[in-house]
């Protein structure tokens, strides 16, 4: 049997296991480990004096290869984007955002909504984690919305749609993942997700603004503000800018040489964060179940990785991605076309499992091939299809994928933000945070055409690095 056979049908009852319900980091790490063994036993002639010898070669590839590719020192910007987050949390960062939003833009149709949208915004530029940014927001914006008048449901739908942009906006732990997979450089890519983050913010926000001036009764304004009360909001949230500020010029200084790596970078901003939080009346008893929070979090991470990285070793072993990238490219189809169906792709595969899983399963697959599309790794722009170079490529389509896994963490039946949103609010069901999202469906399908559109919104920052 030839290996990219063996791969398919491995592949094949991967994905079965997932949709059985079996999670992905065990359906990966299982499958990766029966592939390695078939395909060893079948360059063995299926001799049954062999098989042994197979088990034991596998073994020792399934066993060295996730401790090579997680020992990797860029991987530590996971964790530490994380406990920011809830460190930020703690330190009532996330009320004061929401507060300062609140004053400064509620007073437009549907304000209180577009408040919470951008106040999410700015909480995921210190924090990496979606479901973090959900479940804060639900205990605070919700209630808010509620109070005044606004559709639970729709209320809801604001607060998980809004969650997502975490994964877009630095630091952001998916984009730290898609670079290791990839191997591009981490600095270029968190810079890349800035302009394309805001970009989602603010559609989401004109389409807030858009369904509060046509349907009257969901979303009413909130006035009364003194300039001096908008003022004096912006102090209270002014560490979440200083922390932005750190993040940036330690992955790019535009007056000179850049201050740091990313991973220091985030250390520093967790430090500050900190500082704060003890200031503002954080107790061990809350240090702790920030701590906790963040291992949980970061071991779920890394156990889908580990699984993984074995299923991709034994994709390499059977070629199937060099087999997938021939494909594609011999597809006699406008490659932006071939593009968008990748993306959809993604799209219906997101309705089944959960975003990390997904982007580590399947770029490995995907990756190469759409780098094939454009023309290879090292093709310069002048001789591309999508109009750029290899490494810019790699920028792009990272940044449309991760727009994509946002996309999934809000789609029927896993999208996770909901059912954490859900989780928090007693009064909510899953039913009614998915009904809730569907508008924000067609806000995300409208930002991931324009990124394709206009590339430039993605790789202006990049490019000046």
């Amino acid at each position: 049997m030839e290996n990219i056979t063996i791969g398919l049908w491995v592949s094949g009852g991967m994905l079965l296991l997932v949709v059985l319900g079996m999670r992905v980091a065990f359906a990966a790490g299982l499958a990766g480990f029966i592939g390695l063994v078939w395909l060893r036993w079948n360059g063995f002639d299926y001799d049954p004096n062999r098989f042994l010898k197979a088990l034991q070669i596998s073994v020792k590839v399934a066993g060295l290869t996730p401790h090579s590719k997680v020992s990797a020192h860029v991987l530590s910007l996971i964790p530490v984007f994380i406990l920011i987050g809830y460190l930020a949390y703690y330190a009532k960062l996330t009320s004061a955002l929401f507060e300062a939003a609140k004053r400064w833009i509620a007073w437009v149709p549907g304000g209180l909504a577009v408040s919470t949208v951008f106040a999410t915004a700015g909480f995921a530029a210190v924090s990496g984690a979606s479901v973090a940014t959900a479940a804060v927001f639900a205990r605070i914006a919700i209630p808010e919305m509620l109070k005044i008048g606004y559709n639970k449901q729709f209320a809801a739908g604001v607060v998980a749609a809004g969650g997502t942009l975490a994964s877009l906006i630095p630091p952001s732990a998916i984009l730290v993942i898609y670079a290791i997979i990839v191997e591009q450089d981490v600095g270029k890519l968190l810079l890349a997700g800035f302009i394309p983050g805001a970009v989602s913010a603010l559609v989401y926000g004109g389409l807030i603004v858009c369904i509060a001036l046509y349907f009257k009764n969901v979303g009413p304004p909130v006035s009364g503000f003194t300039w001096k009360e908008r003022f004096e909001s912006l102090a209270p949230a002014f560490p979440i800018v200083a922390v932005i500020i750190i993040i940036i010029f330690f992955v790019y200084n535009p007056f000179g040489d850049a201050w740091g790596t990313p991973t220091e970078g985030g250390a520093i901003g967790a430090f500050i964060v900190f500082l704060m939080a003890i200031y503002r009346g954080m107790r061990i008893k809350q240090l702790k179940e920030a701590l906790l929070e963040t291992a949980k979090l970061t071991i779920m991470i890394f156990t889908i990785i580990w699984g993984v990285l074995i299923y991709v070793r034994f994709l390499g072993f059977a070629k199937l991605p060099d087999a997938f990238s021939s494909w594609i490219t011999s597809l006699d189809m406008s490659p932006v076309l071939i593009l968008v169906c990748i993306l959809l792709g993604y799209a219906v595969l997101g309705m089944f499992m959960d975003a990390i899983g997904m982007l580590l399963l399947t770029l490995p697959v995907v990756y190469p091939a759409v780098m094939a599309l454009n023309g290879g790794e090292t093709v310069s722009a002048a001789d591309s299809a999508f109009g750029m170079s290899g490494t810019m490529c790699a920028i792009w389509f990272g940044i449309l994928v991760v727009k994509m896994a946002e996309f999934c963490l809000i789609t029927p039946p896993i999208g996770l933000n909901c059912f954490v949103v859900a989780g928090v609010r007693d009064d909510l069901s899953v039913q009614d945070v998915f009904k809730g999202v569907t508008p924000f469906f067609i806000a995300d399908a409208f930002t991931i055409a324009v990124l394709i559109s206009f590339p430039g919104i993605v790789l202006w920052l990049p490019s000046l690095a």
